[in-house]
């Protein structure tokens, strides 16, 4: 008997149905219109996208221009790339133009699909930015569908790392900009330490199309973007505490997998104060309980997590003196990110690699809430169902299951439980072998770099050809992936193999004619091509014979998606296609949730050497126990973003503000404000209200007034005076302050003392956040322990830093107004001596530079440094202008370099 639930689906039809239902009217509009797109000139295509832009631009709403524009992007992309998009993708485009993440399988036209999309929303000519998960993505997207958008008279531009700034600023400025995650996140923290309005990147946060979604929004969302700077260098410190961690035993720490924790037990920390007394790290008599000891504590705990939680070639690899990260979800090598607090150094201390500087934190922010500054966010991927609950809690995107253009094909055979890994592996091998003999391609999926490597020696050992893909081969890992639908080809790969390049049966058709172009470049294209087709074409019907891809992986990942995009590889477009999961109780996920009880079962039913249990029951129980780690993975996301959201709203108004700063031209009313607000703090903390005369602190006024507002007035005799109460002794300091300033303005001239006003209030904004961003830093490390107490840490974090950013715009007025009051123009002097200084630097420049290119430099062109002159010592350099060239040497302006607001 159907149960209720059940029954009303077969009735009506389930959410996503009754949702792909309501588009098919627009569909069908869309596809009435495309007689009358084949019509039109590629002139005509142009001119129709400057009428959509006039029309949206006059007020009409996007949804109405949708049909129109969609034909239009159809007729473009046909022209342009030869392919005529399905009305599947359309439904994605249309899900995406409203703000959902589009579910479509492998092998879609997710790329082709975010055309669409992108190109209605750029009519309000604010731009559109696709999201790609690596720059090797972003750059053959940007060329692939820039044909596209070039065809409709759009312009397209991609923004990568170690770009000139104005080509960057072109890329941002074009109508579509396709970038990574990491480079939108940096650029926009950037643009925020900037001190002039053109120099900044992003404009506008008008639409983000985020492909492979479930990646960037959840993966990569755990681990915030942070811009550093250089802090002190205790790398000594770290290698004496890398030779004490390996004389541990198992008895001095415990370690909780399932929580990726490690702590030193009571006879660990008795070992450990012993030990560092003897090394000379400890004093005599000091123990770890100390407040001196804090800082060797952190770093010893350090030490042991990555000793402990750390492995080689699964959480990292090394590579030319540099240990790089690698991405768990992914496999991908993370270059230039690195693990903070010290735990990095840690791991450079291990691999005996070059212990680089630990870091500060001048900016930072977390994916969630970078994304969420966009006023429209979509995305794709193949896999998003499993996290819907997360998408919408936080990000507020539904997730739509767009239908396949043909129906699934593949197998999913039931997991294969085997007792112990060497029973496993000795399975997947006879069948890896079975379907090499038959011809049919097998892409074998695996963890890690270690065990892709063990299994690789199997199949070596074995006499089976085949390829690896992990983050060592990650160059070659479009060309490997290409590969894998061969005939009889052999594909090893960790979980990165589930990222942007297609696996067609048969071989990917661009890629063999651009190698074979590549190895004749005499020969016809055209000809080229042609071989090549037939080629494949004889080649798929083999593969397609021998049952299409076999997907077999050797585990089951934390996170069910990870999974299923591993099978999603296989089944693209309609073929067919199998995929089987190899599992062992020694696995981790087994060995971590619970294979104790299955250990028994297997034991009971009397389970012989080499032999599996097969079961749909074994399925769904490891899909609970994956649902229960996702389920605790969420919740710590939202934890920390909870507490990142406390100063996501500081960071909005201190950006904001700079924004506001960089946008105005007259700064003066601010800087006034500033001043007469300083003075109302130091009447109200020298001359208390409602107290007399004789309880007021003048020589304390009177010394602050000097110091804050650089003013020697008859302060002392002021407060003597009869009559005189608070409110005149504050009117005489405003008036007094408010003619120093004039007169100061006078000096400086107008104009320059408007941009002098404007830098300087940068200047102390930006250092006045990076010291509260540290404070903050410090104080989210401690809040936790408040728990103890029974008082929440959030709410305790939340009240402590509103407090500590109300002293921070305290101090802020205070600064400017102090350092408004003690500049002052150069004297004639100065200003020969600074020339002087200059002139020498930029011969010394020019001599470092003829050395540098194996010349000589003549004795008249080097000069002598003025007198007093230090290159590395800026105390010494005087006052350079903004735009000379910086006296450290380095041949950049000084706005640029030293002189820089950062």
């Amino acid at each position: 008997m159907l149960g209720i639930g059940t029954l009303a689906k077969k009735v009506f039809g389930t959410p996503n149905d009754r949702k792909i239902k309501a588009t098919r009217p627009l569909v069908d509009k869309i596809n009435a219109l495309e007689p009358d797109f084949e019509t039109l000139s590629d002139e005509d295509i142009k001119a129709k996208t400057e009428e959509l832009r006039k029309r949206a631009l006059d007020g009409e709403s996007l949804d109405a221009l949708l049909p129109e524009a969609f034909a239009n992007c159809r007729e473009a992309a046909r022209r342009a790339l030869g392919l005529r998009a399905f009305d599947t993708q359309l439904i994605g485009a249309i899900f995406l133009h409203q703000g959902n993440i589009a579910e479509q399988k492998t092998g879609e036209g997710k790329t082709l699909t975010a055309t669409f999309a992108a190109y209605l929303n750029a009519l309000t000519g604010k731009g559109v930015h696709i999201v790609t998960v690596n720059e090797y993505l972003a750059k053959r997207d940007a060329a692939w569908m820039g044909q596209v958008f070039g065809a409709l008279g759009l312009t397209t531009g991609v923004a990568h790392a170690d770009m000139p700034e104005d080509a960057k600023r072109d890329a941002y400025a074009s109508d579509i900009t396709y970038a990574t995650n990491n480079e939108l996140g940096f650029d926009y923290l950037r643009d925020n330490m900037k001190s002039e309005l053109s120099q900044i990147f992003q404009k506008y946060h008008n639409f983000a199309i985020v492909d492979e979604v479930d990646s960037i929004l959840i993966d990569e969302a755990r681990t915030p973007l942070i811009i550093s700077g250089p802090a002190q260098d205790r790398s000594d410190m770290y290698k004496v505490i890398d030779t004490v961690i390996p004389e541990l035993s198992d008895e001095h720490f415990e370690l909780d997998e399932k929580t990726r924790n490690v702590t030193f037990t009571d006879e660990g920390n008795e070992f450990l104060e012993n030990l560092l007394r003897e090394r000379g790290m400890l004093e005599e008599g000091q123990t770890l309980y100390d407040p001196e000891s804090t800082t060797i504590v952190h770093h010893i705990n350090q030490g042991l997590r990555a000793h402990k939680l750390f492995q080689r070639d699964k959480d990292y690899i090394v590579r030319d003196d540099d240990v790089v990260l690698i991405d768990e979800f992914t496999g991908r090598m993370m270059a230039g990110r690195r693990l903070s607090d010290g735990l990095h150094q840690a791991i450079e201390a291990k691999e005996d690699v070059s212990i680089k500087p630990e870091n500060v934190t001048l900016a930072s922010v977390t994916f969630q809430n970078y994304f969420r500054l966009y006023d429209k966010l979509a995305g794709m991927t193949g896999t998003a169902l499993t996290e819907a609950e997360e998408f919408q809690e936080i990000y507020g995107l539904g997730v739509v299951e767009v239908p396949t253009n043909k129906p699934i094909a593949r197998v999913d055979e039931d997991d294969q439980v085997y007792r112990t890994v060497r029973e496993k592996y000795a399975a997947m091998l006879e069948q890896i072998q079975k379907s090499h003999a038959k011809g049919q391609p097998a892409l074998v999926g695996t963890t890690s770099i270690e065990k892709s490597e063990v299994l690789s020696k199997m199949l070596t050992d074995a006499g089976i050809k085949h390829n690896v893909l992990n983050a060592r081969q990650h160059e070659q890992e479009a060309q490997i992936v290409a590969d894998a639908g061969k005939l009889g080809a052999v594909t090893i790969a960790t979980n990165m193999a589930g990222r942007g390049t297609d696996i067609q049966l048969g071989g990917n058709v661009d890629m063999q004619v651009m190698t074979a172009i590549s190895e004749d470049p005499e020969a016809d294209p055209e000809a080229i091509r042609a071989r090549v087709e037939a080629q494949h074409a004889d080649e798929k019907a083999k593969v397609l014979e021998a049952g299409g891809l076999y997907v077999l992986a050797s585990e089951r990942h934390e996170s069910r998606r990870i999974d299923n995009q591993l099978r999603g590889r296989s089944g693209r477009q309609g073929d067919p296609g199998r995929s089987s999961f190899y599992l062992s109780l020694e696995d981790d996920l087994m060995r971590i949730f619970g294979s104790e009880r299955l250990e028994k079962v297997l034991t009971t039913l009397g389970l012989k050497e080499g032999e599996a249990i097969v079961h749909p029951w074994v399925n769904k129980s490891l899909e609970r126990a994956q649902a229960k780690v996702e389920g605790r993975n969420f919740d710590i996301r939202k934890q920390l973003l909870k507490f990142d959201d406390v100063m996501n709203e500081q960071r909005k108004v201190v950006f904001t503000q700079r924004r506001d700063i960089m946008e105005a031209a007259d700064l003066s009313e601010i800087t006034t404000d500033m001043r007469h607000q300083v003075i109302d703090d130091m009447i109200d903390q020298y001359l208390p209200p409602n107290t007399y005369a004789d309880q007021w602190d003048a020589e304390g006024l009177h010394t602050s007034v000097q110091e804050q507002l650089g003013l020697d007035l008859a302060v002392m005799d002021w407060v003597e005076e009869e009559g005189v109460d608070d409110d005149a002794i504050r009117e005489r300091l405003v008036q007094a302050t408010d003619q120093f300033m004039a007169e100061k303005a006078e000096q400086f001239g107008s104009e320059n003392m408007r941009n002098i006003e404007k830098q300087l209030l940068l200047q102390v904004i930006d250092a006045k956040w990076r010291e509260h961003l540290l404070t903050l830093e410090h104080l989210r490390s401690v809040v936790g322990f408040r728990g103890y107490a029974q008082r929440d840490p959030l709410n305790e974090y939340k009240n402590e830093s509103f407090q500590l950013f109300e002293g921070m715009l305290d101090s802020l007025r205070a600064d400017v107004t102090q350092k408004l009051a003690q500049i002052r123009p150069l004297s004639e002097e100065e200003q020969r001596e600074m020339l002087e200084q200059i002139r020498a630097q930029q011969a010394a420049q020019v001599a470092a530079a003829a050395a540098a290119s194996g010349g000589a430099a003549s004795a008249e062109t080097t000069g002598d440094a003025a007198p007093g002159f230090v290159e590395d010592d800026p105390s010494t350099w005087g006052n350079p202008g903004r735009n000379d060239l910086c006296p450290c040497g380095s041949g950049k302006k000084f706005k640029h370099c030293h002189g820089r607001l950062a």
